[in-house]
């Protein structure tokens, strides 16, 4: 068996902005495993917030054996990024070797379409709102917030879209002041969920917190690991692969946290529609997923993911899986 790392560049289709900084691309991480004239593959999206870079990830995959089997990988790697694209090319070898999908591995029936939330970038009021104007026909709109100043922007984003749902990722960037004050307005608007308002760290100021909004973790949680120190603060997880290492611990973490009795809201990284591929399993019946990156994207890889009325659609077999 031998594993192959590479790494691949795609365009966005304009900036992306969040409350930590600007993207006009998005740098991946392809691993391809062979074994008997049979190749499956994975990506992952490195992610600086989680202090891992193209090199670090690179460096982490080329560690392995070449011999590495999927059991032995989720103690060989830490949960992130590196575990992710190569538990996930482990799986698309195995369905490729057994001549079946992953979901038939899994016993599990075919993924149906899930409508997916499409992100409005960060940006001044009246360019949310052009922005929520123009996705005004999608059923589920994610904003961008994470500044002081994100009221304006919000009512921006109600106007330009008046009946669809909204979800807000502040991405770590209120304080429990901030979003104590938004709170309110965040439910007069409609608001349905509001994703990591508060730094990881320093979420221990939710417990006791009025959330007339629910709240998701996403920096807070990445892994079953995480589940304990969730409790009281969060009512829903954001399992994304990048965190979780791979399809194999989200799955697990799936499970897990819906017995704990936490809503499910299905996330990625901008990645590719290889990247989103393996997240469609895990995706199905979530209360809410965001799996749009392919749609931020001004390219994509061959055999992309099909995204129509009905939602994200399962990836075709020449894709992954």
């Amino acid at each position: 068996m031998s594993i192959e790392v590479t790494r691949d560049t795609f365009k966005l289709a304009q900036v992306f902005t969040i409350s930590r900084g600007s993207r006009t691309e998005s740098q991946v991480i392809t691993v391809k495993i062979t074994r008997d004239g049979i190749t499956g593959w994975g990506e992952c999206v490195p992610y600086a917030r989680y202090d891992e870079t193209l090199d670090s990830v690179e460096a982490q995959i080329r560690s392995l054996p070449q011999d590495v089997t999927r059991a032995a990988l989720q103690d060989l790697l830490p949960s992130g990024a590196a575990r992710n694209a190569v538990d996930c090319a482990l799986w698309d070898l195995e369905a490729k070797t057994a001549g079946k999908r992953v979901w038939e591995l899994l016993g599990l029936p075919a993924p149906k379409p899930e409508v997916t939330a499409y992100t409005l970038s960060l940006a001044a009021p009246e360019e949310m709102q052009a922005q929520a104007a123009k996705n005004a026909f999608r059923p589920l709109l994610k904003v961008k917030l994470g500044t002081p100043e994100d009221l304006p922007r919000l009512e921006a984003v109600r106007a330009g879209a008046p009946d669809s749902t909204i979800i807000v990722d502040a991405n770590e960037g209120w304080t429990p002041e901030v979003y104590a004050e938004l709170a309110p307005h965040l439910l007069r608007l409609g608001v349905a969920m509001v994703e990591q308002p508060l730094p990881a760290g320093d979420d221990d100021a939710l417990l006791g917190m009025d959330r007339p909004v629910p709240i998701c973790a996403d920096e807070s949680c990445h892994d079953r690991a995480s589940l304990p120190k969730l409790k009281g603060k969060y009512d829903i997880v954001n399992i994304k692969l990048d965190k979780t290492g791979g399809l194999t611990e989200a799955l697990e973490l799936l499970e897990a946290a819906k017995a704990e009795g936490y809503g499910i809201f299905v996330g990625c990284m901008v990645g590719s529609s290889l990247a989103m591929a393996p997240a469609v399993i895990v995706a199905q019946g979530a209360q809410y997923v965001d799996l749009d990156a392919p749609l931020l994207l001004g390219e994509d890889r061959e055999h992309a993911m099909i995204y129509d009325e009905a939602g994200v659609h399962a990836p075709e077999a020449a894709l992954w899986g």
